[in-house]
C-alpha cells in the first residue's frame, strides 16, 4: 500500500511538473518572440539570450517529465489492459522525443540571431529565410507534431483510468473527451485548417485536476488500480 502510495505522489507530482515547465516555457518564449516579423524576432533574440536560453531549457525537462510520466502511468494502468498501456507509452516517448528535437530550432536561432545583429540587421536576406525555417518549420511545427502524440496518448490513458477508476469519472470522461477534441484540432491544424487555439485550454485544467487529484489520493488509499470492468 505504500508503494501505491509513493507512485500517485510521484503521478500527481509528475503531471504538475509537465504542466509547470510548459507553461512556463511557453510565457517564456512568447515574452521573447512577441508578434512582429521575423527580423523582430532576431532582434528580441538576440536582446534576450538568456531568457530564450532558459525558455529552451525549461522544455527540454518537460521532455524529461513526459518520459517520466509515461511510464508511471504505464506503472500504474498496465493491469487494466498491457496492450493499450503499451501504446500510450509508445505515443508519449514519442511526444517526448519530438519535442527535444524541435528545440534544436530554437537553439540554431541563438547563434543566427547573434549574426543577424553583427552584420546589421539586413531587411532582406537569408538570414530571414533561416530564421522562419528554424522557428515555424522547426521549433513550432514540431510542437505541433508533438501534441499530436500528446492527444493519442492522453485518450488511451484517460480510457485506462476510466476502466480503473483510480480517478474519479468525472475527470476521466471529460479527459477522454477534451483529448479527442484536441486530436482533430491537431489533425486540422497541421492539414493547414485555420483552428481556435480554446479548444486546447481545456487541456491546462485537465492536466492540473488529474496532477492535485492524485497527490491527494496518494496521501489517502493510495493509487490502486481495481479490477477491469466488464
Amino acid at each position: 500500500m505504500n508503494s501505491e502510495k509513493k507512485i500517485a505522489r510521484l503521478l500527481g507530482a509528475a503531471f504538475l511538473l509537465v504542466f509547470a515547465t510548459s507553461l512556463l516555457s511557453g510565457l517564456l518564449r512568447t515574452s521573447v518572440v512577441g508578434t512582429g516579423s521575423v527580423s523582430d524576432m532576431l532582434v528580441n533574440i538576440s536582446s534576450k539570450l538568456a531568457i530564450w536560453r532558459i525558455s529552451t531549457v525549461v522544455e527540454l525537462f518537460t521532455s524529461v517529465g513526459i518520459v517520466l510520466l509515461a511510464v508511471l502511468l504505464f506503472v500504474v494502468l498496465k493491469k487494466q489492459n498491457k496492450i493499450l498501456a503499451l501504446v500510450g507509452l509508445g505515443w508519449w516517448l514519442a511526444e517526448a522525443i519530438t519535442l527535444a528535437v524541435s528545440k534544436l530550432g530554437a537553439l540554431a536561432l541563438i547563434p543566427l540571431s547573434t549574426e543577424f545583429i553583427e552584420v546589421g540587421s539586413p531587411a532582406s536576406s537569408a538570414y530571414q529565410t533561416l530564421g522562419h525555417f528554424f522557428y515555424q518549420v522547426l521549433d513550432r511545427q514540431g510542437n505541433d507534431i508533438h501534441m499530436l502524440f500528446y492527444c493519442l496518448g492522453g485518450i488511451v490513458w484517460f480510457y485506462l483510468f476510466y476502466r480503473s477508476q483510480s480517478i474519479p469519472r468525472l475527470i476521466s470522461v471529460p479527459g477522454v473527451v477534451i483529448e479527442s477534441v484536441a486530436l482533430i484540432g491537431m489533425v486540422l491544424l497541421l492539414s493547414g485548417v485555420s483552428v481556435t487555439m480554446l479548444i486546447f485550454y481545456p487541456i491546462i485544467l485537465l492536466e492540473l485536476a488529474v496532477g492535485l487529484w492524485l497527490l491527494i489520493k496518494g496521501t489517502g488509499d493510495g493509487l490502486e488500480p481495481r479490477q477491469r470492468l466488464t
